[in-house]
């Protein structure tokens, strides 16, 4: 008589029946997936001992539940992701969450090369200078009206050209009768001093300094004797062929401001109405 062979759980005999041993305990078929089987993650029957079993991150799937939550196309040996615990195939992730290249419209598959500007994405082969055609990559760019331009392209475009030495502006520079100008080429016409952030006149068409200005071409005040230039106290009183500052037009004689007041005139001075009527009574 034989010794027995029963599973260790139903306590079945074995003779002539699959089983499975764990840790050389043997079990009957029907014993060992209720005890040892995984459940699947999707379906949530048990993965029997002879179905191929599939697993990520300790969630257990049948072969044929392993699926795109989106497209519902196998995801066995093919990459995949996962989206708030939704397996997501590699296409549909990109569909729905890659960006797409402004340029050729194709999706920036994660993992390459792009590049991004102003919430748009590019393939670094699609972002290229609309002048020359070549891809830009990690150099300096200038956007124009929606277009993009290497600095070589946009400088011989687009920027303009210093009215007095022709070169580029790159940056900055002022804007004298309607032209650009290098602040370092817009120079007083006399000393040669740079004008830009100071003020300054003109003579036909040539700028001065204050200073140079009011040497060659200023009047002269004819109380002091300075020049009357329109800067600082600039108002000026002007009679017959005679021209004073505004606070040099006093009397002569009391010195009383005679601005908007009634005066005389007697030889090179100019006389109050009160002194004038003192002098000839």
């Amino acid at each position: 008589m034989s010794e027995p062979f029963d599973c260790d759980s139903c306590k079945e005999s074995l003779y002539g029946r699959k089983y499975i041993q764990v840790d050389d305990v043997p079990h009957c078929v029907p014993c060992y997936d209720r005890l040892y089987a995984n459940t699947c993650q999707e379906c949530k029957e048990l993965i029997e001992h002879n179905t191929r079993e599939l697993y990520y991150e300790d969630r257990h799937y049948h072969e044929h539940c392993f699926r795109c939550s989106h497209c519902n196309h196998s995801l066995a040996d093919k990459p995949f992701t996962c989206q708030e615990d939704a397996l997501v195939c590699n296409d549909c992730y990109c569909n729905e969450f890659s960006s797409k290249c402004v340029a050729c419209g194709k999706i920036v598959m994660p993992g390459s090369k792009q590049l991004e500007y102003g919430g748009c994405a590019w393939h670094e082969e699609c972002f290229v200078c609309c002048g020359c055609e070549q891809p830009i990559g990690a150099q300096s760019f200038i956007p124009d009206k929606g277009e993009y331009y290497c600095v070589p392209c946009y400088k011989g475009r687009f920027a303009p050209h210093c009215s007095h030495c022709k070169e580029i502006l790159v940056q900055g520079g002022v804007t004298y009768r309607d032209e650009p100008w290098h602040k370092e080429c817009f120079l007083c016409t006399g000393c040669k001093v740079q004008l830009a952030g100071q003020p300054f006149t003109t003579q036909g068409e040539d700028p001065y300094c204050v200073k140079c200005f009011s040497n060659l071409y200023a009047q002269k005040c004819s109380a002091c004797d300075k020049p009357i230039t329109g800067f600082g106290e600039g108002k000026y009183v002007s009679f017959e062929e005679r021209q004073w500052h505004q606070p040099c037009f006093k009397c002569s004689e009391c010195s009383v401001s005679l601005v908007g007041a009634g005066f005389f005139p007697d030889g090179t001075k100019i006389l109050c109405k009160t002194v004038c009527e003192q002098t000839f009574v």
